[in-house]
């Protein structure tokens, strides 16, 4: 399992006490402690013990091996005798299945995270010139929507598409109303053309259907040493309050404990440094409390807010007004594009469970500040689709090159020409 909970990534070994000093520092969550290089660590005075256990942690985070953490750390090995350890003695030594092995030893199988060019996270920002986020990413912005047809398994080289490529050109002007972008993978007919798959919206959303919809905050965004959930029943509040100063990403989620609405959340999050930097915030949004799935959801697999969606406007809003459903026989055991999808989740070791109703897909927004608009939609239309980072880090950044100050002038509309 690859935990975002800070306790569980530090571990018992020589990390454990370094809790304190991380939250001084501004290290507070395990996506940005990721982040450290060899200057932050010299920086925070860690011992070369302490930098071989961030590093070999890292790695095994990176790749859901984190259950072998504990036991690698207590070997006093770096991670580069580790990994030229015999692979038999990986296996007996450390208890590591067959399959374990081969992930940890294969050194692509998960590429670390890099922060956009020119940009400097919020913890370096004490002792490292700040660049300027007008100066991140300098790209103009222009109206179209897209249908994205992509493999189900994104790895293949043949459908690696670039930002430039997989992000049509935008064109602000101003005084408009920004009507965004919308996204969806391809859909397939199954059982031979027997079975047609169920039909998506091809325009965004318009902001009515989402502005005032009611929504229950469950989580807020971690941060080591803070309190895990609301312990006490949030009031009901409206959507538009979450993004009233701030660029936001709503991820929909169908149900928490699937394995792939999971690795979308994890992959996401993952990113949390980068979002940090465009000054985004992240938000899950749930269409069912189920206490124990909230519980192991958050902060595990996700750290940022999760609000519940008692009605299921966000859901309704991404099928043009009705729910997107689909049956488990004809939307996935006969949809081969979900069934990739299932794979490339499975690929990345996260645990699941059957709880809770998954029939309902979801889907991500991308909302701007203010009443701007909804800046990109992406729409679940075979289990397990996910909305592709790049395209939405690309919608963020330029969205905040144009707003760099979100708090003023959030009323200001723009559209695409």
């Amino acid at each position: 399992m690859a935990s975002f909970a800070m306790d569980e990534f530090l571990g018992d070994g020589a990390l454990k006490g370094l809790i304190p000093k991380l939250l001084l520092g501004g290290w507070d969550d395990v996506p940005t402690i990721k982040m450290m290089n060899s200057e932050d660590m010299d920086h925070m005075n860690l011992t070369q013990q302490q930098k071989d256990a961030l590093e070999l942690r890292s790695y095994l985070h990176d790749r859901a091996l984190m259950e072998y953490a504990d036991r690698l750390e207590a070997s006093g090995k770096s991670l580069v005798e580790l990994l030229s350890t015999n692979t038999v003695v990986l296996s007996s030594q450390f208890g590591m299945k067959r399959g374990h092995v081969v992930r940890f030893v294969d050194r692509a199988s998960a590429c670390r995270i890099s922060m956009p060019p020119n940009s400097t996270l919020p913890a370096r920002q004490k002792s490292i010139p700040v660049v300027s986020k007008n100066e991140v990413f300098d790209r103009s912005i222009t109206p179209r929507r897209m249908q994205m047809a992509r493999s189900p398994l994104r790895g293949s080289s043949k459908y690696e598409m670039s930002i430039e490529q997989s992000v049509l050109d935008y064109k602000i002007k101003e005084g408009y109303v920004f009507k965004g972008v919308v996204a969806a993978e391809p859909a397939e007919p199954r059982l031979c053309g027997c079975i047609q798959p169920p039909p998506i919206a091809d325009d965004v959303a318009p902001y009515g259907s989402i502005e005032n919809i009611s929504v229950q905050k469950l989580a807020p965004e971690y941060k080591v040493g803070m309190e895990s959930l609301v312990t006490t029943k949030a009031p009901p509040m409206k959507a538009s309050d979450l993004w009233r100063n701030k660029l936001t990403v709503l991820l929909c989620i169908r149900r928490p404990g699937c394995i792939m609405c999971r690795a979308e959340a994890h992959q996401l999050y993952a990113r949390k440094p980068i979002f940090d930097v465009l000054g985004v915030q992240l938000i899950a949004v749930l269409h069912e409390q189920i206490e124990s799935e909230v519980k192991d959801f958050w902060p595990r697999y996700w750290g940022g807010i999760v609000i519940l969606d008692r009605n299921l406007d966000f859901y309704k809003a991404l099928g043009g007004g009705e729910l997107l459903k689909d049956k488990f026989v004809s939307g996935f055991l006969l949809n081969r594009r979900a069934i990739g999808n299932y794979r490339r989740a499975r690929a990345t070791g996260l645990e699941y469970n059957y709880t809770g109703e998954g029939e309902i897909k979801g889907g991500l927004f991308v909302v701007a500040s203010g009443r701007r608009g909804i800046a990109y939609q992406f729409i679940e239309r075979n289990f397990g689709d996910w909305a592709p980072v790049s395209e939405v880090i690309e919608i963020c950044s330029r969205i905040q090159n144009l707003f760099p100050n979100q708090e003023e002038s959030n009323t200001a509309s723009f559209s695409l020409a």
